[in-house]
């Protein structure tokens, strides 16, 4: 089959024109060969643009792109992301050359949090709890994890807070997953005032309305959705458990409550289930163009660097979430 019409085959199914297809596909050719010019990998977030997919050596949520970046043999890793995950990809990878292809991918969740403010809400609240933690979402700058006992994703928060021995828990920066880890928790949660906008946006009635008009449809549901969604949920995951959990259900239909972005992937990998889209788009995901990636491979634009002080700091909190939350048998070491 050319490659036009496998992309076509592929694209199409989530409206993709032949004529979009036409053009794209000249330059995921050219991604390709200056993928293999500058020994490059490139870790795709699922909220990404579906073309992206197309390039992707690897396709995850935060937690599995920050595993693979542990084990990345390239000389240049191409995030695209935004531009925290770079900077957790450089934080754990110095030696090696991480680009972000377009510096408009930022993160309005990220950016709730400042390391300034971080440390000053720090040294108050240790003047009351003596074993208070800090446990920084991965969506946070490299100066707030450098701040923080540890890092977390929406896959394990619970899992990394129950592991600490520390009862007193700042949870930076995401209200709405401090509550989801608040009530898969004993310890006590103090959350910091932050949200993502596209989560935030879905609303527990439009949620309901979709669910009403698809009732055989299992909803999933991302922990950074606001309460009253959560309510409604038959599971609540992160994107890559909610890839593994439509898997092996064996429901056809589902409603997935996140970025649209994920509802795209599904739609690709499981053409033989039913998905529907109770989503917002990321405007920050969607910044990263396939001529970025283009751009970005031919001109080393734009390499992330973070300062060493903080990286250090950094990595070690990034690194603790591994060792807590690695599989049994591969704990220390």
């Amino acid at each position: 089959m050319p490659a036009v019409d496998s992309l076509f085959a592929r694209l199409g199914a989530i409206g993709y024109s032949r004529e979009e297809c036409e053009r794209l596909s000249g330059l995921i050719e050219r991604v390709h060969a200056l993928k293999k010019e500058r020994k490059a990998c490139l870790l795709v977030h699922s909220y990404q643009r579906p073309e992206m997919f197309e390039v992707a050596d690897s396709v995850g949520d935060s937690l599995a792109l920050s595993r693979k970046a542990v084990d990345v043999k390239a000389d240049v890793i191409v995030f695209c992301g935004v531009h925290f995950m770079a900077e957790t990809a450089k934080i754990l990878n110095p030696s090696r050359t991480v680009l972000l292809p377009n510096l408009d991918a930022g993160c309005s969740l990220a950016d709730a949090a400042e390391a300034g403010a971080l440390a000053k809400r720090i040294a108050e609240l240790r003047k009351q709890y003596d074993d208070l933690a800090v446990v920084a979402y991965v969506n946070t700058t490299a100066a707030v994890k450098a701040l923080s006992d540890v890092v977390c994703t929406s896959a394990n928060a619970p899992e990394v807070v129950n592991a600490l021995p520390n009862q007193h828990i700042l949870f930076v920066p995401d209200k709405n997953l401090g509550a989801w880890v608040a009530q898969n928790s004993r310890k006590t949660i103090i959350p910091w005032e932050g949200g993502c906008y596209v989560h935030e946006d879905i609303t527990g009635d439009s949620v309901a309305l979709m669910k009403a008009q698809h009732p055989g449809a299992k909803v999933l549901v991302h922990p950074e959705c606001r309460t009253d969604v959560l309510r409604i949920a038959d599971a609540v995951l992160s994107t890559e458990g909610m890839v593994a959990w439509a898997k092996k259900s064996d429901a056809k239909e589902f409603i997935i409550v996140t970025e649209c972005g994920l509802s795209d992937r599904l739609i690709m990998e499981m053409p033989d289930r039913t998905f529907y889209r109770s989503c917002q788009i990321c405007r920050y995901m969607k910044a990263i163009t396939m001529e970025d990636v283009v751009a970005s491979l031919e001109k080393n634009q734009f390499v992330i660097d973070v300062p060493d002080d903080i990286r250090v700091r950094a990595e070690k909190a990034v690194r603790r979430m591994l060792e807590l939350t690695a599989p049994q048998g591969k704990k220390g070491g």
